[in-house]
């Protein structure tokens, strides 16, 4: 009797964790974010410049520098853009939790692998070794994530960086 109550309680344990897990993963950590901006880097000046949108919607945890995302809307032409700022050859979206639905990570990647949206570089550094990136769609459909770049995958690998990446920050 003792060994199937024991049983039983083992499995409630496990269940409780479980799904404690699982809600901190995909709701617990993310914080609707509250400061609204979509920047580009300039093929000018080679700094940020805002661009004009609306619907703005974004999220971003704490928990890790990577979690970043944001939709939103814009009336400015592609061909506008690839003449102001400056281009990526490549990106791919990061998936983002089912509930922000304006996100969906394989719809924007086939789009970028179709060519109906380019992505741009937003700010270097945003966190050490993770750059902003954004897409924007013919239709003016823009999305927003982090992204590793080759300084922050070197530093998270554990290969030893380079003196072309910058110092990085002490950690208290």
């Amino acid at each position: 009797m003792t060994g199937k109550i024991l049983a039983i309680l083992i499995v409630i344990t496990a269940l409780i964790a479980g799904a404690g897990m699982y809600y901190l993963q995909v709701y617990g950590f993310y914080d609707e974010v509250t400061v609204k901006e979509v920047n580009l880097v300039s093929v000018v000046s080679d700094a940020p410049e805002p661009i004009p949108f609306t619907d703005f919607q974004a999220i971003d945890a704490d928990s890790s520098p990577i979690r970043y995302r944001a939709c939103f809307k814009t009336e400015m032409s592609l061909p506008l853009l690839t003449e102001t700022y400056v281009g990526l050859e490549k990106a791919e979206p990061r998936n983002a939790p089912d509930w922000f639905d304006c996100f969906d990570a394989a719809k924007i990647g086939a789009e970028l692998e179709a060519g109906t949206a380019l992505p741009f570089l937003s700010q270097k550094n945003v966190h050490y070794g993770v750059d902003r990136i954004v897409a924007i769609t013919q239709d003016g459909r823009g999305y927003v994530w982090h992204e590793l770049n080759d300084c922050g995958e070197k530093a998270y690998d554990g290969t030893v960086i380079g003196e072309e990446c910058p110092e990085r920050p002490a950690t208290d």
